[in-house]
């Protein structure tokens, strides 16, 4: 998920000023209109490009394989995740691990996942958000690991939620076999096919013919 400009900040021209929204307003936004909520204002998203997407649909893969079995479960991008009463968010994938409370079929989810995932994209706004915002956000909300991917650079770092309440760096890694991985036993990560997956992708758009 990559956010654009707030539409809280001073609009141009005739168009109207943004309302405060609430977590279930946000939740009941039809599918066209998209965005998470921070301080109670839509903060809009732009599309993804391939790389993001390629990613997500990976660890979606290995990750669905992996917890379905056990019993758990894993969500996309779309799920909304009520941070607090004026905040809500939509990680680029959740994993709930086997023994998760129930979860409900429709709006707001309040039950915080073992696992959120977010996909960096190489622009300042975005590595703060995913870095800084979002950090405190999930910490917060009670979210166990939080696994931040950047593609651009080959990495994944995974974060546990300590007892205090923060988040420390419980394993950093830029590829091979990942055969521990924090919080998921038994749990595989190929990085190494992962990065290969990504090369597969021109680094800029060719150009017509």
């Amino acid at each position: 998920v990559v956010p654009s400009d707030l539409v809280s900040h001073a609009t141009r021209g005739s168009e109207p000023a943004p309302r405060a929204m609430s977590i279930d307003e946000w939740t009941e936004l039809p599918e066209d209109e998209s965005g998470e909520l921070v301080d109670g204002y839509l903060q809009e998203e732009e599309l993804p490009g391939l790389l993001h997407e390629l990613v997500v649909a990976w660890l979606l893969r290995v990750l669905g394989s992996w917890v379905a079995p056990r019993g758990g479960l894993v969500f996309g991008s779309e799920a909304k995740f009520a941070i607090s009463s004026r905040r809500g968010r939509k990680p680029d994938l959740t994993m709930y691990l086997p023994g998760h409370p129930p979860l409900p079929r429709h709006g707001a989810v309040r039950v915080p996942p073992d696992v959120a995932v977010e996909i960096v994209t190489p622009t300042p706004r975005d590595v703060r958000r995913d870095r800084v915002e979002k950090v405190d956000d999930y910490a917060v909300f009670g979210v166990r690991y939080y696994w931040i991917v950047d593609p651009e650079q080959h990495t994944l770092e995974i974060f546990e939620l300590g007892s205090d309440g923060r988040y420390v760096r419980a394993l950093g890694a830029t590829g091979g076999m990942l055969t521990t991985v924090p919080g998921c036993e038994g749990l595989t990560l190929a990085l190494d096919e992962l990065w290969r997956e990504t090369e597969k992708l021109v680094a800029t758009e060719p150009e017509s013919r």
